[in-house]
């Protein structure tokens, strides 16, 4: 039977209280969301909920470290399914650390699915020149494990084309601050269906989205409302074109946007599942470690991974 896997990362959403004065959930118009949950919005009072083919996973990103969860050490552990805060000795952010980098490039999902023979695609648009210019250090953890698994290949001329997304998932930003007026302005679910499209050609396909985290740190239910609604109006035209043989994931690395007071949280991590035997899936997903082994079994490619806190 085919089987496909489209994994999108969003950074620092998290499952927030019950109260629509702190959590942006409880304000934002998020019909996408609300469709797939039959009307329902997580929260800590009630974490996981089951739609007609849709679930929410709550997700462990504190992994048994004290602190608040980080960015580095938690996209680390998200793409290797490695416990990094742990092996980091602390959680880490924004930038993976250093003495991770070799696990990161070497473990993580992609490459592993490269090993496999299984075709992989990294859907973020980078400029040929990102790490020139802003060099190794002070990057996030997907396009390191991209480049490193040979797919940080889709560039200016590929948003062009609709081969490959943004991002900020709309195209502002290419369009603006990088010079790239041939870029075309799209609204955000032609994002998600350009999404789609590149996913139902590939077995494994990543996407990367940052702004969930930056409107998190912000601190203004405004901007962390708007932030939601680009996502979720996302979510609904990937929902919409993406094939039926397609397990979606969509997960984050920490909490922060879902309590406007400000700042990273140790509240779960927001996981959701949708597509075949997406119930029976979320029930393997306790936390942010086991996101990789969901899906690379999923895929038919057997995973050896440690235990949560291990």
């Amino acid at each position: 039977m085919s089987r496909r896997a489209l994994f999108i990362f969003v950074d620092g959403v998290g499952i927030g209280p019950a109260d629509p004065e702190l959590n942006p959930f409880l304000r934002a118009g998020l019909p996408a969301l609300k469709t797939l949950l039959g009307g329902k919005i997580p929260t800590l009072d009630d974490p996981a909920i089951c739609g007609p083919a849709t679930a929410i996973a709550p997700l462990d990103a504190v992994l048994g470290v004290p602190g608040t969860p980080q960015s580095g050490t938690g996209q680390t552990a998200l793409l290797t399914g490695r416990n990094a805060p742990r092996l980091y000795g602390r959680h880490f952010g924004p930038w993976t650390p250093v003495a991770l980098r070799p696990l990161l490039e070497q473990e993580n999902l992609m490459s592993a699915a490269a090993r496999a023979g299984l075709r992989a695609a990294f859907a973020n648009a980078y400029p040929k020149w990102y790490f020139e210019r802003h060099g190794f250090r002070r990057s996030p953890a997907p396009p390191l494990a991209a480049r490193a698994s040979g797919l940080l290949n889709r560039h200016a001329d590929s948003l062009r084309s609709g081969e490959a997304v943004a991002s900020e998932i709309v195209n502002t930003g290419w369009r603006g601050r990088l010079g790239h007026a041939e870029v075309p302005d799209i609204e955000p679910a032609e994002a998600g269906a350009n999404l789609a499209r590149i996913a139902a050609g590939e077995d494994l396909t990543v996407f990367a989205h940052y702004s969930t985290d930056l409107a998190g740190h912000r601190g203004g239910m405004e901007g962390a409302v708007r932030a939601l609604q680009v996502v979720d109006e996302f979510l609904g035209g990937v929902v919409k074109a993406l094939p039926a043989d397609t397990l979606l994931l969509l997960a984050s690395d920490h909490g922060n946007i879902e309590d406007v007071r400000g700042g990273h949280t140790t509240n779960p991590a927001l996981g959701l599942i949708a597509g075949p035997d997406a119930s029976a899936q979320a029930q393997r997903l306790r936390a942010i470690t086991d996101v990789p082994q969901v899906l690379m079994e999923w895929l038919g490619v057997p995973s050896q991974q440690e235990p949560r806190h291990g």
